[in-house]
């Protein structure tokens, strides 16, 4: 058994404290869900950045129809899925690499990234951004670590 390699919570604070930043945050999440302050295809390239990078093959699925429905081609989903960029509208590029590094380094991007992320989009649009990083990497992880306990309860046969 080589053991599961997704990103998950490593124990259950970790989660309960990324569900509390969630609730408190539940009104500027809705209204961000909703349409305002980020287009929804900005906000789907961001979420699927994300989890291309912490491989959640659920959140994969959700975000690629929900992408199509905004009008995002197959092969733009699956390069992001793939990570790769290209064919991302420039204007977004900054903020969906923002994701990816923001993503990889586990929530503590380097502090050049952060400061070119705020300049390109301003503070509040950045703070909106974040929020969206919060609730993929909670979806992501909390499905991860759903899987990874089907995983190891299976002895490694989950997902084989």
């Amino acid at each position: 058994m080589d053991g599961f390699k997704k990103r998950s919570y490593k124990n259950p604070c970790a989660f309960l404290k990324d569900m509390g930043f969630l609730l408190k945050n539940q009104k500027r999440i809705r209204a961000i869900f909703r349409g305002k302050f980020l287009a929804p295809a900005f906000r789907e390239r961001i979420m699927l950045s994300v989890t291309h990078v912490n491989k959640c093959r659920h959140c994969a699925s959700f975000h690629a129809k929900a992408a199509l429905t905004e009008k995002i081609s197959r092969e733009e989903i699956k390069a992001i899925l793939d990570g790769q960029f290209n064919n991302c509208p420039k204007e977004e590029i900054t903020g969906i690499l923002y994701a990816e590094h923001w993503a990889e380094t586990y929530g503590k991007p380097d502090a050049a990234v952060y400061d070119k992320f705020v300049s390109d989009y301003g503070q509040r649009t950045a703070d909106d951004i974040y929020l969206v990083l919060r609730v993929i990497k909670t979806g992501n992880f909390s499905l991860n670590s759903l899987e990874s306990l089907l995983y190891k309860v299976s002895f490694g046969k989950w997902g084989t």
